[in-house]
């Protein structure tokens, strides 16, 4: 079973909202996956499915699907992380029956948490050292494959964990309509406030090009959208994203 590095595009790519648009495009096209080790053309690829808070992948948290090894490998990459100072943490860790690791790591002290290429290649490679050490132990499978890569800069988005910290960035939210308490809509939007007694967010719209009126040649807001203001409890947001512009 091969060993694979991969990263998010954005997370190599995007180190300011005023990074050119056409030079992005450009790298974009030519950033691949990076391997070591032996083919990877049987590599398992992770589910599709929509992501959900929780789900050991864009989702964040810890899955090990059962596997009796999980929880030792899980050790194993807190014990690296610590090599990389505060301000790097684990997003996501999932295992899987067939012998797949998925990380991936969050920076702190990046604007949309996406460590640098040369980070997730360092952390890659040492934690594939101390895989294959307790491998031959015959603690852990001796033929784990691995695959390290950002929370990437369209993040997912925990209500209302994360909502401090990515504040400043729009963000689009999926949620639940409160009048109607079925019908679920989606927006773009900026976070107003929080309110901790009544446990909800208020949103304010984003001055976003999705969010201008299309006949108004690149104007802001107007002052009744700039005014308009949406409150949704904690509980009735589906889904929150960070929002890219292109």
């Amino acid at each position: 079973m091969g060993f694979t590095f991969g990263f998010s595009l954005f997370c190599c790519l995007l180190t300011g909202r005023d990074r050119d648009l056409n030079d992005l495009k450009e790298k974009m096209t030519s950033c691949e996956t990076i391997g070591e080790g032996e083919s990877t053309d049987g590599w398992e690829e992770e589910d599709e499915a929509e992501p959900e808070i929780g789900d050991g992948g864009d989702g964040g948290g810890v899955v090990f699907q059962g596997v009796p090894w999980g929880e030792s490998t899980l050790s194993i990459a807190c014990d690296v992380l610590l090599q990389f100072g505060n301000d790097m943490k684990l997003y996501a860790f999932k295992t899987t029956p067939r012998g797949y690791v998925y990380v991936r790591l969050d920076k702190l002290t990046n604007e949309y948490g996406c460590p640098s290429m040369e980070e997730l290649e360092s952390y890659s490679q040492e934690f594939k050292k101390r895989l294959d050490e307790v491998g031959e132990l015959g603690k852990i499978p001796n033929n784990l494959a691995l695959e390290v890569s950002s929370p990437g800069a369209e993040r997912m988005v925990k209500v209302p964990d994360d909502l401090d910290r990515f504040k400043d960035k729009p963000m689009r939210v999926c949620y639940v309509d409160v009048e109607s308490k079925c019908q679920e809509k989606d927006g773009v939007f900026m976070l107003d406030s929080m309110e901790t007694e009544s446990e909800s967010c208020v949103w304010k719209l984003a001055n976003v090009k999705e969010n201008r009126d299309p006949e108004s040649k690149g104007r802001p807001l107007s002052r009744k959208q700039k005014d308009w203001r949406l409150k949704v409890p904690f509980g009735m947001h589906k889904r929150v994203f960070l929002y890219l512009e292109y």
